[in-house]
């Protein structure tokens, strides 16, 4: 904690951009209403970044799309003022609850005068329409100009954002972009009539933590450069930390605390923001240091050489074939009894290739993989026959990364944790159902979730469920794919105490999976980091995320947000250079 927290004066009425009083934004009607915005106020400032945080469901979203009236159906304003003061672009101060969703006033300001950024571009963009058509259709709609010269507006905007050769990506498809450079012209396009207002509802979610720190830099350049105000909706504190003058926290639909980015981080008032700002705290230092784990010398997984390729594809339309695709290239790593294993990297670097090798969901093109089986053999796994792997698959198991996915929708949660035992003949009957109640147990889940099914049990619920079932055959290596990227925060930290606690317990390995530093600097022991199917560096976690030796660790170490406001890393981030070029600024 940091003292000496710096008042700030209250800003004058001609400072405030937008005014938001008592919004009310309710999901239905009468006694069954969901109230997922209940009495939220909050101001912005011109020029200036609000962070509204909050996790999954507190409402924080709605807020932002009450904003510009395009709340999903059935949900509705039922009341509270929204107070948006145009300055010059506008003839006076304008309340936006009561402007008709579909009414020509509500129009001319949503993507004109406050635009939006949202979560996922891929679902956002339309996949039919070049980038250039997509931006082309903004300027037009707002812009009293011809099509050429949209055309070279939109040209100059992916300059703007930093999209290499934008001439020629003018006329690229959705598809065709990676997932930072879709989110690239997500901005481009909502810069596209110089808002006086951006909003970015979860802009880095989804991407890669370079990636993240690119996009957040750029965003904040681009604010400079505009003048724009800009009101971001996050759930990630250490994003809140780097980029926040303001900071309000929501949760289940209320703001419960309002103000400047220090008085919230070093005063807060609310016992949540507290644990919201401690969650992000608490990855600084290492879980596996603090409980006094020990690893033992006898090697439990040994790697050598691991390759895997994928041939090229034929183009039926253009008729050529594209080059063989190597996912890992020579990859050699080893596993200790007792040991965590982190296993890092961006999107594409292929960690999460190498788990499913490992566990041999993907087949191998080279190299060898020893298995030191409990019976006392050493078998290599990237020989063994399908009938062989029966028996590791009970020793060796997978946590998915994404909970809602992993799960079966039409199964019940008892047959989900219960099916590798009843599949491998060990139990049935009333014994399985006591085997399910006692693994449901370990993760704290009562008994009576056996016989509802996955939609009943919230993201941080169904990751349970998942570990549960892993744990079913009693394995002595667990190879965890991403498992809290799609957590709140707070979630992620109990899942990964869970884990710690089931490991000491139950004498398990990891080998963990993770684009998130500070998640492996909390989890791991070792950490191998890998960049575009190579391990490049290897060593102790706390080195490694400390004091790392390659460039792109270097990169990767550097990218990651600070934990306050004081501590802004990203500024000062290290690039990794590779022949002149940023290797990362096109994730």
């Amino acid at each position: 904690m940091v003292d000496n927290v710096n008042t700030v004066a209250a800003p004058n009425a001609s400072d405030i951009i937008l005014d938001v009083r008592n919004l009310q934004t309710h999901f239905g009607t009468g006694d069954r209403a969901v109230r997922a915005v209940d009495d939220v106020s909050f101001r912005m400032q011109r020029g200036k970044t609000l962070c509204i945080v909050g996790e999954s469901g507190s409402g924080k979203t709605v807020a932002a799309r009450s904003i510009l009236q395009i709340v999903d159906f059935p949900g509705r304003i039922m009341g509270g003022q929204m107070l948006y003061n145009p300055g010059e672009k506008g003839t006076g101060v304008v309340d936006l609850a009561k402007l008709h969703p579909r009414g020509k006033e509500i129009r001319s300001i949503r993507g004109h005068q406050i635009a939006m950024i949202f979560q996922e571009p891929m679902t956002s963009l339309s996949p039919i329409h070049t980038i250039g058509n997509q931006i082309t259709e903004a300027i037009l709609l707002h812009q009293k100009v011809d099509h050429a010269e949209a055309r070279a507006r939109a040209i100059e905007l992916l300059r703007r954002v930093e999209i290499p050769n934008p001439a020629v990506a003018i006329d690229k498809y959705t598809f065709e972009y990676s997932g930072g450079m879709r989110q690239r012209a997500m901005i481009a396009m909502a810069l596209a009539c110089n808002p006086n207002i951006l909003i970015a509802d979860e802009p880095t979610t989804a991407l890669d933590v370079t990636t993240q720190a690119e996009i957040l830099a750029l965003i904040k350049e681009l604010q400079q450069a505009y003048g724009m105000s800009v009101l971001f909706i996050t759930h990630d504190m250490g994003v809140v930390a780097e980029i926040a003058d303001e900071i309000g926290v929501m949760r289940n639909g209320k703001m419960l605390e309002f103000g400047p980015a220090e008085q919230i981080f070093y005063n807060a008032q609310n016992e949540y923001t507290g644990q919201l700002i401690d969650s992000v705290r608490k990855l600084e230092t290492s879980a596996r240091k603090a409980r006094k784990s020990t690893v033992t010398t006898t090697k439990l997984l040994e790697v050598r050489n691991l390759s895997k390729v994928y041939p090229g594809r034929k183009s039926f339309i253009k008729g050529t074939t594209s080059a063989p695709f190597k996912a890992l290239d020579n990859v050699s790593i080893d596993l200790y009894e007792g040991e965590n294993l982190g296993v890092v990297g961006e999107s594409g670097s292929g960690k999460t290739t190498l788990g499913n090798c490992i566990i041999r969901v993907l087949s191998t093109s080279g190299g060898e993989m020893h298995y030191n089986a409990s019976s006392g053999q050493v078998i290599d796994l990237a020989k063994s026959s399908k009938h062989e792997m029966q028996h590791i698959h009970r020793e060796m198991r997978m946590v998915f990364q994404d909970p809602f996915a992993s799960l079966n929708p039409r199964m019940t949660i008892g047959q989900i944790v219960g099916e590798p035992l009843l599949v491998n003949g060990q139990l049935k009957g009333r014994a399985l159902r006591d085997r399910v109640a006692e693994l449901l147990a370990m993760v704290g889940m009562p008994s009576l979730a056996m016989d509802r099914y996955p939609h009943a049990f919230s993201g941080g619920q169904r990751q349970r469920i998942g570990v549960a079932r892993a744990l079913a055959l009693n394995p002595r290596l667990i190879i965890a794919d991403e498992p809290t990227s799609a957590l709140d925060v707070t979630l992620r930290s109990q899942v990964l105490d869970l884990l710690l606690d089931l490991q000491e317990k139950l004498k398990l390995s990891f080998i963990f999976i993770s684009h998130d530093i500070g998640v492996i600097r909390y989890f791991c022991d070792r950490v191998a980091v890998m960049y575009k199917g190579q391990v490049v560096e290897t060593g102790p976690a706390d080195k490694i995320c400390s004091n790392p030796e390659h460039p792109y660790t270097k990169a990767l170490i550097s990218a990651v947000p600070g934990t306050h406001p004081r501590d802004k890393r990203i500024v000062n981030r290290h690039r990794y250079i590779v022949d002149g070029k940023n290797a990362l600024a096109g994730s």
